[in-house]
């Protein structure tokens, strides 16, 4: 479990090729590895990734042929990548709770300066939109944001400085592919709704 709060941006250093899938190693750029170990999971730009090796200053992770398959931004040596270390207990939620697991790829079709912020918008898979609210929460490309407006199959987020400074989304362009996570509490509700659905339906047990 993560919060979208991204802790450094870290670079794609080899993504090699494995029966399955690639196996990447990662220069964590500022983030420490000192309390890190094999088996821990960490969010390579929105995706929960697990750790098999650490050398040198660099973390190794697996990614599997699925995973690159739903996903973005993974398989570019030289790619910058946000990066998080899963959730403690004792940590502060700043973002929202986020899985890790992404949802689908989203494109950006606006990337407009606002002054020091940035306007960001996206057009979403059909299947996603509704799970989006205005002023839910939403996960690019493993960063926690706030949707300011929803309509037909896009939204629109407002980037402000700190955002730009500490996550790769200032990179961004028109065209550019994002890795999206709806807000998991919005997926626990239509899971309720639809099983409230299911038992009204069934007929009631004759006696």
């Amino acid at each position: 479990m993560f919060t979208g709060i991204v802790e450094a941006v870290g670079e794609i250093k080899t993504a090699s090729p494995q029966e399955n899938g690639l196996s990447l190693r990662i220069a964590p750029g500022k983030l420490s590895l000192a309390d890190t170990k094999i088996g821990d999971s960490i969010a390579v730009n929105g995706v929960c990734l697990t750790v098999t090796a650490l050398a040198d200053n660099l973390l190794s992770v697996d990614v599997s042929r699925e995973t690159l398959q739903c996903t973005q931004g993974l398989d570019k040596p030289g790619g910058k990548v946000n990066l998080e270390k899963s959730l403690r207990l004792s940590d502060r939620l700043g973002g929202h709770l986020v899985s890790g697991h992404v949802d689908g790829v989203g494109e950006v079709i606006k990337f407009q300066p606002l002054g020091k912020s940035c306007l960001l918008a996206i057009r979403l898979p059909d299947p996603l939109l509704k799970y989006i609210a205005k002023k839910g929460s939403i996960t690019v490309n493993g960063v926690s944001l706030t949707v300011n407006r929803v309509e037909r199959n896009e939204l629109e987020i407002n980037l402000i400085p700190h955002t730009l400074a500490e996550t790769t989304l200032k990179e961004l362009k028109a065209g550019a592919r994002v890795n999206v996570e709806v807000d998991m509490l919005a997926r626990y509700v239509e899971r309720l709704l639809a099983m409230d659905d299911k038992r009204g339906s069934e007929s009631p047990i004759q006696t």
